[in-house]
């Protein structure tokens, strides 16, 4: 069996400035649910940085991880300068590289377009892009996983891109992420991905 990705040999230290960017994301996100339930979104924020902290993570990654939806979900561009402001330019970047729509407009573009989009891009992105977006996506799936063995082939009614959809990007993210070093997140979405293929046999 070949080895488990180890977390980096060092002590993660989180200072007021995580502390700030929880406070924010909170404020935010605040009324904001996951996908067809009352959990509030900042379950999901939360669960990012636990897994990007995890993975060894610094906490600039940490911070990224608690605000990679704030532009998307919260404000577009602007949203992203006054990210930049706040928590600086590294954490900015990281944020810009796990939205798929900084437009900030309501409804958003086509699903398809911006996923495509956004598999292109993150296909050229850095390793700390990689990893706060791998972190990301694995909740998700561990999220879709849960419902599925719940409620069955009704869980695709939630997701714009319906199940063909929502396979084919979760197939594409793994395959983009397995072009890389692996690490533990992208070993457990490789898991997880696998379980759900095994789950819905097309």
């Amino acid at each position: 069996m070949p080895k488990r990705p180890t977390v980096r040999n060092r002590a993660i230290k989180l200072g007021p400035r995580f502390l700030r960017a929880f406070l924010f994301a909170a404020e935010k996100h605040k009324g904001q649910t996951r996908k067809a339930s009352t959990i509030p979104y900042i379950a999901h924020l939360m669960g990012v940085a636990s897994l990007v902290l995890e993975a060894g993570g610094d906490e600039d990654l940490a911070i990224a991880a608690l605000l990679h939806d704030v532009v998307e979900d919260c404000g577009g561009k602007p949203m992203l300068e006054e990210v930049s402001r706040r928590f600086g330019k590294h954490v900015a970047h990281v944020v810009e590289g796990c939205t798929d729509d900084d437009t900030g407009v309501v409804p958003k573009p086509a699903w398809r377009e911006r996923k495509e989009t956004y598999l292109r891009h993150l296909r050229a992105a850095d390793a700390d892009t990689r990893l706060v977006s791998a972190a990301d996506k694995l909740n998700n799936v561990r999220s879709i996983l849960s419902d599925y063995r719940a409620v069955g082939e009704s869980v695709w009614e939630r997701f714009k891109g319906g199940r063909e959809g929502t396979l084919w990007y979760y197939r594409t993210l793994l395959e983009i992420f397995l072009q890389h070093k692996p690490n533990r997140i992208t070993s457990d979405f490789a898991l997880a991905v696998r379980e759900l293929d095994s789950l819905v046999k097309d």
